[in-house]
């Protein structure tokens, strides 16, 4: 017994980083909202009436803050996806492993990042 619990957290462990996760899940599902609704506001910002000169600073000024809230949007994506695959990751309780090494990555570092497949050793180990 006690080599299993070294090679997994416990379950009460598991259940504290569920509600964790599914916190951030649901801000992080929040803030996507806002850069969704942010990217969907940016074509009317107001300046129709500005000078032509000021008119293609703002065209381009536009264009970038589109390109940077689609790329914001999909970083946002992604890292939701990853935390859900965390959740799935402890409802089969195989998570909090570390997929090089096998051993358990610091709670302190699945605090901090949740989602979190690698120990710091491994992450170093690809450097």
């Amino acid at each position: 017994m006690a080599a299993d619990t070294k090679n997994r957290y416990s379950d009460k462990d598991l259940e504290e980083f569920k509600v964790l996760i599914q916190e951030k899940i649901s801000k992080a599902e929040h803030d996507l909202e806002l850069i969704k609704s942010a990217y969907m506001n940016d074509h009317n910002n107001g300046t129709d009436d500005t000078s032509p000169t000021f008119k293609a600073f703002e065209e381009g000024s536009e264009t970038m803050s589109k390109e940077s809230n689609s790329a914001l949007a999909i970083r946002q994506e992604k890292f939701i996806r990853d935390l859900k695959n965390a959740v799935i990751r402890i409802e089969n309780k195989t998570y909090g492993v570390c997929r090089v090494t096998g051993k358990l990555i610091n709670k302190e570092r699945l605090k901090l990042v949740p989602h979190a497949t690698l120990s710091i050793e491994a992450k170093n180990m690809q450097k």
